[in-house]
């Protein structure tokens, strides 16, 4: 998996915020829904273990990108979050 470093958000009123400061604000509240490869998986959260190769995933991660879910459904992940009182939003 690439990284991509995240420069300060720049807001219309020129306020700065840190990707950290953007996600202790959604901390709880907000979730975001990613498409994976099983082999990204395996990288980005060694903890899971062995996940069969060549399996499109979706992960749904916390505002800080901690996981929370890792299903085949990215309506499953939704159904998940909305089940938790979790704010969905669409990361580009």
């Amino acid at each position: 998996m690439n990284a991509v470093k995240v420069s300060p958000t720049m807001t219309d009123a020129g306020l700065k915020i840190t990707p950290e400061q953007l996600a202790q604000m959604g901390d709880g509240a907000i979730a975001y829904v990613r498409q994976m490869r099983s082999e990204d998986i395996q990288l980005a959260f060694p903890q899971i273990g062995e996940i069969e190769p060549g399996l499109r995933l979706f992960a749904l991660l916390s505002a800080d990108g901690t996981p929370i879910l890792l299903t085949d459904s990215r309506d499953d992940a939704i159904a998940n979050a909305w089940e938790h009182d979790l704010e969905t939003v669409s990361v580009h």
